[in-house]
């Protein structure tokens, strides 16, 4: 070995077998050892880095340490935000999250440029225009799917095993669609009210109170009143604003969450402040592994007090109060969880975060965990048994629904969906007779839509496009959506897609069992 190699070699290993102090480090050496690696790191690095992005990336990294959910945002990404949220700036209407080095998709609003292309909870966003996404996290690619409307965005996704994933373009036109907290109201068949509650805004318990109204104004004289409540893919918000959706259906005084956090003033208890104008409905909630936050403690809390039933999948496990705080000198704001939010019963919803990383955390969302995570036993209201950890367990569990493969969102990409739907919505009549019979023609929808689009997709991207029997009913569903907004308009559209949606099917027949599920010696919504 050369004797300058052996130099090198010796300076390492002297460097390494150095004593360590036995003593732990005062915060001031702490931060001295900080800035004397950022110095080295400036002076000696192979490559010109800038301080911003170090200083960037050691706030990044130290705010993983914590847990899952805190996180940092620039100023200017900050104002972007709000300027979406007030409507001057358009979106794709996507949320994401940081998952092990990805940026992962947490939400996918409905109506938006992103749900109409067909992008699903679970995809990764690899690239923006061309551009890799490597080295950004999840605020400042957020910040970048907000911009003025019109403007067209190339979004580089991989969906599935990181190991062998599939990789797929998305072409999406931003449009303006300030948030709002319920997307969906209206009456089903047999007087059922349906409501779909998008997100936890201020503003979410007056919007829901006037949403029940106009869904339940259809329910014939002297029926019992029954309303499903869609909590599906609520990625939370507000999480007081769970309080205020609480009241509508709960009677005063109730307790609809508890905060417990490291400083006396985040211990508090959350109750509704009167009778709820809905506490006579029948209600079931609709759930899913995108249901969090702000949506899992409106949940729980449902479930605690044997409110309503809860239907679907489990939930995604998050129960943190989280608080922003300004950061000087340039307006930045982090993001820092507070406290922790416990269920009247005092469950503790949130997922096992300690001893994970970022990506086992989000891999397990919508699972149970591990076996202590739901070891714990609470009961509700009337005795039955509910558990904390790893999110809520609906009372009555749902299929998933189909994945849709990565071929489709090619094929949808290029337009051959729309085109062969397009076709079909132009021979249909424009009667409500033949608006009616439509809404429940799957044979149909197979030989006149699936066939002939399977046919071209083959034809046009080469590949086999088999898909299994769930997906190919999945696919009826899709298809025939787009056939009848495109003939009768988006009225049409909401209601095909809430009449033939399996969840809301499934809820439908589980009204008359309410009273035996949840342990009621009368049902909820039985005289008005």
């Amino acid at each position: 070995m050369p004797a300058t190699m052996r130099c090198s070699w010796l300076l390492i290993v002297g460097a390494l077998a150095a004593p360590t102090a036995a003593r732990a480090q005062s915060a001031y050496e702490e931060l001295q050892t900080f800035s004397s690696l950022l110095s080295q790191i400036r002076l000696n690095y192979v490559d010109s880095v800038s301080t911003a992005r170090l200083v960037r990336g050691a706030i990044n990294g130290m705010l993983a340490t914590l847990d899952p959910h805190s996180y940092f945002e620039s100023g200017a990404d900050a104002t972007r935000t709000e300027a979406w949220r007030n409507g001057t700036l358009a979106g794709a209407g996507i949320v994401v999250e940081d998952v092990d080095d990805a940026i992962e998709v947490e939400a996918v609003l409905a109506g938006t440029p992103a749900a109409r292309a067909g992008i699903s909870p679970g995809d990764r966003v690899r690239s923006l225009n061309d551009t890799a996404v490597a080295g950004l996290n999840a605020s400042q690619v957020q910040a970048r799917l907000i911009g003025d409307k019109g403007t067209r965005l190339l979004l580089g996704l991989e969906r599935g095993s990181r190991l062998e994933p599939e990789t797929l373009s998305v072409h999406l036109k931003l449009d303006v669609m300030r948030p709002r907290a319920v997307s969906i109201a209206r009456s089903l068949p047999d007087g059922v009210g349906y409501v779909r509650l998008e997100e936890f805004l201020p503003n979410a318990g007056h919007d829901l109170h006037d949403a029940v109204d106009r869904a339940l104004r259809g329910t014939p004289h002297g029926q019992p009143r029954r309303l499903i409540l869609d909590l599906r893919g609520n990625p939370g918000g507000v999480v007081t604003a769970s309080v205020d959706v609480a009241e509508q259906f709960l009677p005063a005084h109730t307790l609809v969450f508890r905060s417990q956090g490291r400083h006396h003033d985040e211990d508090q208890e959350f109750r509704t402040a009167r009778d709820g104008d809905w506490g006579d409905v029948a209600l079931i909630v609709l759930v899913d592994n995108g249901t969090a936050s702000a949506a899992e403690a409106l949940t729980a809390s449902l479930q605690d007090h044997d409110r309503a039933l809860i239907a679907g999948r489990r939930t995604f496990g998050k129960a943190l109060m989280q608080r922003a705080f300004l950061v000087p000198p340039n307006d930045d704001v982090v993001w820092l969880t507070v406290g922790y939010i416990l269920s009247p019963s005092g469950r503790l919803i949130q997922r096992r975060y300690h001893g994970l990383n970022t990506s086992q955390y989000y891999s397990e969302a919508g699972s149970a965990g591990t076996a202590t995570d739901t070891a714990a036993e609470y009961h509700t209201d009337h005795g039955r048994v509910v558990r904390a950890g790893g999110g809520i367990r609906p009372d009555t569990t749902l299929p998933a629904p189909a994945t849709v493969p990565a071929w489709f969102l090619a094929a949808a990409d290029t337009g051959l969906d729309d085109a062969v739907a397009d076709s079909v919505a132009a021979t249909l009549g424009a009667t409500p007779a033949a608006r009616e019979a439509w809404m429940t023609a799957p044979d149909q929808w197979r030989d006149r839509l699936v066939t002939p689009f399977l046919t071209r997709v083959r034809a046009a991207l080469r590949v086999q496009a088999v898909p299994d029997s769930a997906f190919a009913a999945r696919l009826g569903r899709i298809l025939a959506a787009r056939a009848a907004q495109v003939r009768w308009g988006d009225d049409a559209l909401e209601e095909f897609r809430l009449r033939n949606d399996p969840d809301v099917a499934a809820a439908l027949t589980l009204f008359p069992q309410l009273p035996t599920l949840l342990h009621l010696t009368s049902s909820p919504g039985s005289s008005r």
